[in-house]
């Protein structure tokens, strides 16, 4: 996830999404991810403190910051390089399993009430960015457990 002063997603020449102010999230899926997780992602995202208050301080959430969301599916983030010069995607998920991961956390971000643009799942995407900061976080989600169960 990249904390930006703006962004967009172009596919075959045209814009596909594009927001101002606010978090590009780049979303990756995995073996036995499911809806929960997906929500909870979007709930992270939607809630975590890396927007700048009037003192500096990273303390305001995209909410409160009045920022959107841009969503990219992304299954390269499970790339495995650890042998070879050839990455390995064997950990991502199934592109079924994947997009209707993908849809939730969409769905569950729009529900909130938060604008959420999006490219186009499994399209070869131009993106482009300008990061703020750079702001640049990454984020887990996996099966809830208390201690990792959101307020």
């Amino acid at each position: 996830m990249q904390r930006v002063h703006r962004a967009a997603v172009t596919v075959d020449g045209g814009v596909t999404g594009a927001i101002g102010r606010g978090l590009v999230v780049f979303v990756g899926v995995t073996h036995g991810d499911g809806d929960g997780d997906a929500q909870r992602l979007a709930e992270k995202c939607m809630r975590l403190r890396c927007f700048p208050d009037d003192a500096g301080a990273m303390n305001r959430s995209v909410v409160e910051a009045g920022g959107a969301l841009l969503a990219v599916s992304q299954f390269t983030l499970y790339g495995d390089t650890a042998r070879g010069h050839r990455p390995s995607f064997a950990a991502a998920a199934a592109p079924a399993e994947a997009e209707a991961c993908y849809r939730t956390f969409c769905d569950a971000v729009r529900t909130a009430g938060i604008e959420c643009a999006e490219g186009v799942f499994r399209a070869h995407m131009d993106v482009e960015l300008v990061n703020d900061g750079p702001v640049t976080l990454l984020l887990e989600v996996g099966p809830a457990t208390s201690a990792q169960a959101m307020p």
